[in-house]
């Protein structure tokens, strides 16, 4: 029985690499399920990141794993401890027809629920389904590639900001062939509406929902190489509480400022989110493992308040300012000698207002704030794989932001990070 159970788990190391994506090993269990017919529906998984950073200066603001505290530039931490339970059931032909799965995060900061949803196969064709739950928003690459098998300690500063926890409330409908002779099987849409502030809230705060779809076109072989991507569209938004809102502008004498509308038909209007996102990945297979290339671009319309650019949990109340923002992730990805080691660069900006430069932001009576200062992220690591289960990440973070007029951000702010972190998965 221990034999039996070990090769139970052994399939789930290679289990989804992706948040939306379906857990094809959940379904391939013709050789266990004569001695696990009582167990057959359910499937484990999980795994925990213990961790030590080091921040260049004590009390660090960072979107590597939270702000660090005043006094402290040193901490352990568990970064993420998840354990996952997929319930399924399956046709004749071993392809699913019900999905159900439950997440959770159990760390020192807390335990959440990170996925709640229950996913429905259509069975005549095996092309399309629908998830109804709390799940992955199906937006660009990165925001759906888990952290169990992300390279890089975290996602970049945009990601974390425009959509934070990657998850929301709502529906989705999938079109994927499942079939091995389907004549679309390399291409995935996904199309959902959602309450709009994902966990930040406890509950959707208006009536209006976010609509995000997602159009993937999955890797496709060229002899050595392998080259996959997507498009991604958000259009959505909250209502106005305020009859104040915010909108950029140009003074006669050349200032770019933030000029306020304060009519009365203010009030009750939805404040735009709008994203849109492109990405692509290379991959090059030779001698010493994998060379892989990942770029990824974001932009749009964001609409915050004068201090953050995050989306509200709450009704906001205050006034709203909207700014056009645009943000890309790029990753190299080398194995060195063999496929145990790898080289990790990554770089990532954010730029929440991209109708500004650094030299506006400061200015008197331009109603900029810190909240409109771009940054940008270069990455540098190196993991070693002790097995499929087991890895070893050493990571810096070198951030930079925008010199500035204002007050406390007029030079480049010393929030670099170093992180030491081990995973296991199983």
């Amino acid at each position: 029985m221990s034999a039996v159970a070990f090769l139970v788990f052994s399939q789930s190391a290679h289990g989804q690499r992706y948040l939306s994506d379906l857990d094809t090993s959940l379904f391939i269990k013709d050789t266990l399920r004569p001695f696990l017919k009582r167990f057959d529906n359910i499937h484990f998984s999980g795994y925990i990141q213990p961790q030590f950073q080091v921040a260049e200066s004590k009390g660090s603001k960072s979107y590597a794993g939270g702000d660090f505290s005043p006094y402290s530039q040193s901490r352990f931490m568990l970064r993420r401890a998840r354990i996952k339970l997929d319930y399924f059931d399956y046709t004749g032909d071993n392809l699913p027809k019900v999905l159900f799965t439950f997440q959770i995060d159990a760390t020192e900061r807390g335990v959440n629920v990170r996925d709640m949803f229950l996913r429905l196969y259509e069975t005549k064709g095996h092309n399309f389904s629908l998830t109804m739950g709390l799940f992955a928003r199906p937006f660009g690459y990165e925001i759906n590639l888990s952290s169990g098998f992300r390279e890089s300690p975290e996602r970049g500063r945009m990601s974390q900001i425009l959509m934070p926890t990657e998850r929301d409330l709502g529906a989705m409908i999938s079109y994927e062939p499942l079939r091995k002779n389907a004549k679309n099987h390399w291409i995935k849409i996904d199309a959902g509406i959602f309450n709009g502030q994902g966990l930040s809230g406890t509950t959707d705060f208006d009536s209006h929902k976010d609509i995000i779809s997602r159009v993937i076109i999955k890797p496709v072989k060229l002899s050595q190489f392998e080259l996959s991507g997507g498009l991604s569209l958000l259009q959505g938004g909250w209502r106005q509480q305020s009859k104040f809102v915010y909108t950029s502008s140009t003074t006669q004498n050349g200032d770019k400022i933030f000029a306020v509308d304060s009519s009365l038909d203010n009030i009750g209007r939805i404040m735009p989110r709008k994203y849109y996102g492109a990405d692509v990945q290379a991959k090059w297979k030779h001698e010493w493992g994998t060379t892989e290339i990942r770029g990824e671009y974001w932009f749009g319309k964001q609409t915050g308040n004068a201090v953050t650019t995050s989306n509200p949990g709450v009704i906001p109340e205050q006034p709203q300012y909207v700014r056009s923002f645009n943000g890309a992730f790029f990753y190299l990805l080398q194995n060195i000698v063999n496929h145990k080691n790898q080289l990790i660069l990554k770089y990532d900006w954010y730029d929440p207002n991209n109708k500004v430069t650094a030299k506006d932001i400061g200015k008197a009576g331009t109603n900029l704030t810190a909240a409109d200062i771009k940054y940008s992220t270069f990455g540098i690591g190196f993991t070693h794989y002790f097995s499929d289960f087991l890895k070893a990440v050493a990571y810096y973070d070198i951030v930079t932001n925008e010199k500035t007029q204002l007050a406390g951000n007029m030079t480049n702010l010393k929030d670099n990070i170093f992180t030491f972190r081990l995973q296991y998965r199983f």
